[in-house]
């Protein structure tokens, strides 16, 4: 492929049962100067479209005169599960537990294979997309291994207001990725199925700011941000089953003690506090406001020593817990501090397992 140009790429993956073929679309944009190659992927979760948008705003914004290296861009890895709007693929395989892949495996295994191959080996560096699971919303995070010094250099590049310290999972593409070499960081932001435009806009942003700072565009930040960084988060859980109404928002600043939620029965009689584990920030929690014993209802990051300057958090994803999108909050009385008609007692249950979803 020539310096300064772009291609559009279709890689063959199989054929539908109704013998349509099924490709893996990529573009590549290639500059006009040698330099680094980086990845960009999106909806290997195929519900998880708030990826597939940021690629293709900075796909817009990238002109292959001003590039120094190349950019290979899957804006959307799991073709089935986008089509039929599901996170799965059709056996109802995780693709994101099925790196490195198999060219004699599943249809998962054959297609983690093809986007290894064809996409991630050749690059150097990689930026996967990603949205909280069904149900839940986080708040724009980066999520990566943090004791790695070029990895935490892209990090905090991406300017995402907090980076979270996690190998991934098994059969991820960022553990596989970068057990393989590769300086590979998982942008989260936003829920299924839905734009998030300050998800978006910190997405694309981040994206730039890792090309910037390696060398592959000028930089076009008028201000550098400093995230912050947290090596240990808990999943809060619901003690009981109810009604969840949640009385904090992504991105807020919480301390030991408070009170982040309140479950109450249908008809208001018995009320339950839910209340943090410890000094944090809310950074996703759930969207669907009825819940059962043990359920995973606000995740909380605990911020590494030194204590930072207050992160620059952006606004709100949408008021996804205030209105309407996710779960109810109730108003507080600033008289007594009381929630609702009445002071609610109880607490609640913690713990710090991933809860299954992390990507």
């Amino acid at each position: 492929m020539r310096r300064g140009r772009r291609a559009r790429i279709e890689i063959p993956v199989g054929r539908m049962p109704t013998q349509v073929m099924v490709t893996l679309p990529v573009r590549v944009v290639h500059g006009a100067e040698d330099g680094v190659r980086l990845c960009v992927t999106a909806a290997i979760h195929g519900d998880e479209i708030n990826g597939v948008e940021i690629i293709r705003q900075v796909l817009d914004l990238l002109d292959p005169a001003d590039l120094a290296g190349t950019v290979i861009a899957a804006p959307i890895v799991n073709v089935f599960g986008f089509s039929s709007h599901s996170r799965y693929l059709p056996d109802r395989r995780d693709l994101n537990r099925s790196f490195p892949g198999s060219r004699k495996g599943s249809l998962a295994a054959r297609l983690a294979k093809i986007l290894m191959d064809e996409v991630v080996d050749p690059c150097s560096h990689g930026i996967d997309l990603h949205t909280g699971a069904a149900g839940r919303m986080n708040l724009p995070q980066v999520r990566c291994d943090l004791e790695d010094g070029e990895i935490r250099r892209c990090a905090e590049a991406f300017g995402a207001p907090i980076m979270i310290h996690s190998r991934g999972p098994g059969g991820s593409l960022r553990r596989t990725a970068t057990r393989a070499g590769k300086n590979v960081i998982v942008y989260e932001a936003g829920e299924v199925l839905r734009y998030n435009p300050a998800a978006i806009e910190v997405g694309v942003q981040g994206i730039l700011g890792v090309m910037a700072s390696l060398g592959m565009i000028a930089s076009s930040r008028d201000s550098s941000v400093e995230p912050v960084s947290s090596h240990r988060q808990k999943w809060v859980r619901a003690q009981r089953g109810g009604i969840v109404h949640i009385q904090v928002e992504l991105g807020e600043r919480v301390v030991n003690r408070q009170q982040l939620a309140v479950i109450s029965d249908p008809m208001g009689e018995c009320e339950y506090l839910i209340r943090s584990p410890g000094d944090g920030y809310v950074i996703g929690g759930i969207t669907n406001p009825l819940v059962n014993r043990g359920d995973a209802v606000l995740h909380i990051a605990f911020i590494d020593p030194p204590a930072p300057i207050e992160p620059d958090m952006p606004a709100q994803i949408d008021n996804g817990f205030a209105e309407g999108s996710g779960a109810l909050r109730l108003p507080v009385d600033p008289a007594n501090g009381s929630v609702g008609p009445s002071a609610a007692a109880g607490s609640s249950a913690s713990d710090g397992s991933n809860d299954g979803h992390d990507a």
